[in-house]
């Protein structure tokens, strides 16, 4: 049995920023390997000394943490080989212990890149990722550490709940990491993700220079005069000057976006939608096509999972998901479509009509729909965007957030103003549990930046970054940045927020709530760590759920103008926003993340796995220049192959949870519910698999049903049996 408790590291912080995922390691210089453990990044309180903070001291830092992981890991793999009996929890404690340090650091150097880059430049903060992401999968890629676990065997069996599925983490990191293969197959599989990775390179940067290649300048304000001001803001010229143009709108997925939604020309939407599925194509230009890239990909990685004991790469991607294997996603799939795929064509139908009546004389195509679906919206119902957002001031969202939340899980949140901080304009928050027996404690903090000058692409964003993760063995408490890019006040005017915005803003707190809540003693279980893929969003979806009330929506109201709070009637409507065209929508989703699956199991080439899969979810025919899997980074370049679908199934999930909390609509039902999901989805963390945790919370399996109710594309008179 493995046991050892071996000299601990003065653990200092812990980050959980992702998790760790199956992989090549890329070396970078040794950086800082000499010193006190990140001598100056902390003040006496123990929080980041955000006003001294200098690049220099992370990099320093980031070298002596990573080394200090390292000599531990060797140190451990040394007492096994000794053949000292070592106890698993004793060395669970251990590692959590000295990576903590490490992820703080980590986390510091992520929340200042994502605040400011020039804070810590990329290139900067890139050698930062690489070197800790390299020390902190040396942990899980032992080859001795790995085989003294599996060979625990039956008194695996003995260890408590946390234990045995940090056990099942080594083990599986460990598995799809090649270490249960000879050396031959670890060698073998050491080159193949080097050619990978190379792949991977070429597929990402083609794409960017396909992006940065298409530029379309518009110089008539009549196209633009509907834009919302990040959308004006991106394309201008001088965005200071956003109303005088020209307007340069580029292939970035969120400007084409945003172009298709609100440019009347029906010409110019079409070449923008033409060069955004041709990019990185043969149709665009030969020198900058990827589809020999994405056969080279598919290859890799089917010959990466059949090196692990897998028949293909799909199979191999559903080892880290809750829904467990390819054949139950399928019938997830089938049952969606039974009730999207008619709610698609009666909403195309009516969106055509309402065009004809409006004056179009041609059939809608795909660069149609959401400039159609907007006017639709704005006559049937007389919601215009831009008049809601006058309800719905930053400040004034943020306050009806944090109040919401206190009440739903009895937590009080309280502003910290003399905690340092990387801008004047970044506030820090204390979380105090009034479940906790020492509730004059706080269990967490967040900070909160809502300016951030980065990834400003024509739509707000917001991130959830973990600083440090709960660390019962180090007694540390967890903390995180929310982080979002509105723009700056102007005359002291606040940012005025969509419903898309209300929607980033719930989901990326209800995710720094998963963080700041955990229970989990394990850092390397609590919050977000372990979470399988396909539920890493569930808390986010869960609180941004909470939108679909229009007394919830009423709390965070006050018009900018006046404070007056926004009429019942109109927050009812608001809820069309998410309904409107949700069988066409839900089709989307479906086809992307069957599309995905299909495209890491088949042998076919990538087009003639599209021609099968497209009229599965699609009214409209496929045009013959599209080649859209071109250009899917995150698929092909990034870490979501055959885990696009994860984003819908955390949806469903969510929409099963919150199902429970609108049965009634008062504050004592929604507290009782909540009370339940904090004791369960916010305790947990990985602790627990999330589909146990699931029924802990609900008493059975999730359904599609609500999902499908909620998008009011639920019929009744259609059975979902086994749903």
């Amino acid at each position: 049995m493995l046991n050892i408790l071996r000299q601990r590291h003065a653990a200092q912080r812990f980050l959980h920023t992702t998790t760790s995922r199956p992989g090549y390691i890329v070396l970078v210089p040794e950086i800082g390997e000499e010193g006190p453990l990140g001598e100056g990044l902390l003040t006496p309180n123990g929080l980041p000394a955000f006003s001294d903070i200098t690049i220099e001291m992370c990099l320093g830092a980031i070298g002596q943490q990573a080394s200090a992981v390292e000599k531990s890991v060797k140190a451990l793999e040394q007492d096994i080989q000794s053949g000292k009996k070592l106890n698993s929890a004793d060395i669970y404690g251990e590692l959590d212990a000295v990576t903590a340090p490490l992820e703080t650091t980590w986390g510091v150097a992520k929340a200042l890149y994502l605040g400011n880059s020039t804070l810590i430049p990329t290139k900067s903060y890139m050698n930062i990722h690489e070197r800790a992401r390299n020390a902190r999968a040396a942990k899980f890629c032992n080859k001795t550490v790995y085989t003294a676990l599996l060979e625990e065997g039956d008194e695996a069996g003995n260890a408590g709940e946390a234990e045995q599925r940090l056990r099942q983490k080594f083990l599986l990191e460990g598995k799809l990491n090649g270490l249960a293969l000879s050396k031959d197959g670890q060698d073998g599989l050491k080159e193949l993700l080097i050619q990978l990775g190379r792949e991977r390179g070429n597929y990402k940067n083609k794409v960017n220079m396909s992006v940065h290649a298409f530029a379309h300048v518009v110089n008539d304000f009549q196209l633009v005069r509907d834009f919302p001001p990040t959308l004006l803001e991106a394309t201008a010229r001088d965005p200071s000057q956003a109303l005088e143009g020209p307007w340069k709108v580029t292939l970035q997925p969120q400007i084409v976006e945003g172009f298709l939604k609100y440019c009347p020309d029906r010409l110019q939407r079409w070449n923008v939608w033409r060069a955004n599925v041709i990019k990185a194509s043969q149709q665009q230009d030969k020198s900058l096509e990827n589809s020999t890239h994405l056969e080279k990909i598919r290859a890799l990685r089917k010959r990466q999972a059949n090196l692990l004991g897998y028949s293909n790469f799909a199979d191999m991607s559903m080892q880290t998901k809750m829904i467990g294997s390819v054949d139950n996603l399928k019938q997830i799939f089938a049952k969606l479509l039974k009730f999207a795929g008619p709610a698609q064509s009666v909403q195309l139908e009516d969106l055509q009509n309402f065009a004809t009546a409006s004056g179009a004389n041609h059939k809608l195509e795909a660069y149609d729909i959401s400039y159609w679906r907007r006017k639709q919206i704005i006559a049937n119902h007389q919601l215009l965007e831009d008049k809601l957002c006058e309800y719905f001031p930053l400040p004034r969202v943020l306050s009806g957030l944090f109040a919401l939340s206190e009440k739903l899980f009895n937590i009080r949140i309280s502003e910290q103003p003399k905690t340092e901080v990387w801008h004047p304009a970044v506030k820090f928050y204390n979380v105090y549990d009034g479940d906790s027996s020492n509730c004059s404690t706080p269990v967490g903090g967040f900070y909160v930046d809502c300016f951030s000058k980065e990834h400003k692409f024509g739509r707000n964003n917001g991130w959830m970054v973990g600083i440090r993760n709960r660390n019962k063995t180090a007694n540390l408490t967890p903390l995180c940045a929310l982080i979002f890019n509105f723009t700056e006040p102007k005359q002291g005017k606040m940012p005025l927020l969509g419903y898309d915005d209300l929607q980033m803003v719930f989901k990326t707190f209800g995710t720094g709530l998963q963080h700041l809540l955990t229970q989990a003693g394990y850092s390397d279980l609590a919050g977000l760590s372990n979470i399988e893929w396909d539920a890493s969003q569930v808390s986010g979806y869960v609180m941004s759920n909470f939108l679909d009330d229009p007394a919830v929506l009423q709390t965070l109201s006050g018009h900018f103008s006046n404070d007056q709070i926004i009429d019942m009637q109109l927050a009812q409507k608001m809820r069309l926003l998410k309904t409107q065209l949700a069988g066409y929508n839900l089709c989307q989703e479906l086809y992307l993340a069957d599309l995905d699956v299909e495209l890491h199991r088949s042998d076919a080439f990538w087009l003639d796995v599209v021609k099968k899969i497209w009229p599965v979810y699609q009214c409209m025919p496929l045009d013959k220049k599209d080649a859209h899997p071109c250009s899917f980074t995150d698929i092909f370049a990034g870490d979501w192959a055959a885990a696009h679908f994860s984003h819908l199934y955390s949806k469903l999930i969510a929409a099963d949870i919150s199902s429970s909390f609108a049965e009634k609509h008062n504050d004592e039902h929604y507290a009782t519910v909540g009370k339940r999901y904090k004791q369960t989805f916010l305790s947990y963390g990985g602790s627990v698999p999330t589909a146990e945790v699931f029924r802990r919370f609900q008493g059975r399996d999730p359904s599609v049903e609500a999902l499908l109710k909620s998008l009011d594309i639920f019929a009744p008179s259609q059975t979902t049996e086994n749903n």
